[in-house]
């Protein structure tokens, strides 16, 4: 019994032991592992550290890299595109046009505002009355100038009668005007006029030469459109300007216009007249009798030039249009939103779209503005008032205007391809159109890694260029250049890339293409948070 509790009692005692030994060596080997992992930390940072002073300056320099430019040989200010014949046409303001096979290099149309102009064919005529209401000194509403004013026309095959359509606006100042269109067999013209369809900044005085009593009564007109003053309401109601007609999935043929004001506004068209098919009033859905369906903008903020665009691929239309002003300096630049239906609701990448209250600059995808990349001659300013198309073979184009950083307010029409990224969103490539064909089945590690050549056009309305910084891409999948730090990746077996930096994520795609001094180049276009982000590997 004693022996029995004398070993139970030394077993006690030498588990006491073994236990007190046991965590002493445990707390010892946590001291050790505790310190092991502060070494390994500190030798990550001092490495992380070296690697950072180790990467050098990125530096931008042009030097050895040939400069050349697209001469268009044609100035055609709010340049509208339509195929017919295997030709590209435009057609633009002031009675301007342009015929290409190329896309680059056009022949002129048209020889503006003479009686002799062959597309527009009898616009001059006297007893239509083109312009009674507005669009020269003649008119019921003066011209702000006492000049003739045909501005942004938009011309469209009709499939239903097998003529061309164009539609065009007459104005005065800068919400007086109206629409009109004409009819040809020829895509070149001439269009005989046929008659006006909308008419904006009618007063009390003046909206008895309107049509607008034809589809609202006097009472609703007046509580509509009219202050109590007897003026256009015209922060909601629209400049009846800048038309653009398109075909939707189904067949159908739209109108889109207006100018700053009220916004834009949609109207259907009917296909065996051309004509506006106006609408039932329904407040609710922003939907006016006279006007149509109002979609963006308002408060007579900068946004005019729309165009929609069908995409049957990613199943989007896409509404393009243009903020700011059109001179040199006057920051203006391409803002697109997207819709699943043809009347909205368009939103930008947020999901948002600008009303008549608020900052317009926070709204929509800004694809491009002012800016410099390496082979310009001089920084390309004032890019908008676009149209696109897509071709035959699936291409995708916008077609726009630019002014140059040259002191001048000339101007010349530019093309360039677009891509739609993963998530629905269109891409514009940095250059001029070339021929270029991206790789369906993408690029290797060899073509996209290295040192690129980055803008960012931001979200700002201004004079400001964006102009290039460096960045490179390593094969690891990070990014990075002077005080960047982000990462980068590819989808394997397709063009699209994606990447993140200054805590925003891009997603784009990569594409071979020609710079506009004819050099092989790769480039990478992206957008994210509203913002394009293009790049160019030399």
């Amino acid at each position: 019994m004693k022996k029995k509790l004398i070993s139970t009692v030394l077993c006690i005692c030498m588990a006491a032991s073994a236990c007190a030994c046991g965590q002493a060596t445990q707390e010892t080997s946590d001291d050790v592992q505790e310190s092991q992992n502060a070494e390994e930390t500190q030798a990550v940072e001092e490495t992380q550290t070296q690697e950072q002073v180790e990467r050098p300056i990125l530096e931008v320099s042009y030097d050895g890299i040939a400069t050349g430019s697209v001469n268009a040989r044609v100035a055609v200010h709010d340049p509208s595109i339509i195929k017919a014949d295997g030709k590209y046409y435009i057609f633009g303001s002031h009675m301007a046009g342009g015929v290409t096979e190329d896309l680059r290099t056009w022949t002129r149309v048209g020889n503006g505002y003479t009686e002799t102009n062959t597309v527009y064919g009898n616009l001059f005529e006297e007893g239509l009355h083109v312009f009674d209401y507005a669009g020269n000194g003649d008119s019921l509403i003066k011209t702000d100038d006492g000049g003739t004013h045909v501005w942004a026309p938009d011309a469209i095959y009709n499939e239903e009668t097998g003529l061309y359509y164009l539609y065009y606006c007459t104005t005065s100042t800068w919400n007086a005007s109206n629409l009109c269109y004409g009819v040809s067999e020829s895509v070149e013209g001439p269009y005989e006029w046929q008659g006006a369809l909308i008419y904006s900044g009618f007063t009390e005085e003046t909206i008895g030469a309107t049509d607008v009593y034809d589809y609202v009564s006097e009472e609703y007109a007046a509580d509509t459109y009219l202050t109590l003053g007897g003026t256009y309401e015209y922060e909601e109601w629209p400049n009846a300007i800048d038309p653009s007609v398109f075909y939707d999935e189904d067949g159908r043929l739209w109108m889109v216009y207006g100018s700053w004001s009220g916004g834009m506004f949609l109207l259907e068209l009917d296909e065996k007249t051309g004509q506006v098919i106006h609408p039932e009033a329904d407040p609710e859905n922003n939907v006016d009798p006279y006007f149509g369906k109002k979609l963006i903008g308002g408060g007579h903020k900068s946004i005019e030039g729309p165009y929609i665009l069908y995409d049957d691929v990613s199943g989007y239309y896409y509404l393009f249009v243009s903020y700011g002003s059109l001179t040199r300096e006057g920051g203006y630049q391409i803002r697109v939103f997207r819709s699943e239906t043809v009347d909205g609701e368009y939103v930008d990448m947020n999901g948002n779209y600008p009303n008549n209250n608020g900052n317009h600059s926070y709204y929509g995808l800004k694809l491009s503005g002012n800016y410099f990349l390496p082979s310009l001659k001089r920084a390309y300013m004032a890019t908008g008032h676009n149209s696109a198309f897509i071709d035959d073979d699936g291409k995708k184009y916008i077609v726009y205007h630019t002014r140059f950083d040259d002191g001048t307010e000339g101007h010349s029409p530019r093309v360039k391809q677009f891509f739609v990224n993963e998530e629905g969103w269109p891409c514009m490539l940095p250059y001029a159109t070339n021929g270029e064909t991206i790789s369906e089945t993408g690029y290797s590690m060899d073509q996209v890694v290295g040192e690129y050549y980055l803008i960012n056009q931001g979200m700002d309305i201004s004079a400001s260029i964006a102009e290039p910084i460096k960045i490179v891409l390593e094969e690891d999948g990070t990014l990075w250049g002077n005080d960047i730090e982000g990462t980068w990746e590819m989808t394997d077996g397709t063009y699209y890339m994606h990447f993140s930096y200054d805590e925003k994520n891009y997603s784009g795609v990569f594409c071979e293409m020609l710079d506009e001094a004819g050099t092989k180049v790769m480039t990478f276009t992206a957008v994210g948070s509203n913002q394009s982000v293009w790049a160019v590997k030399y």
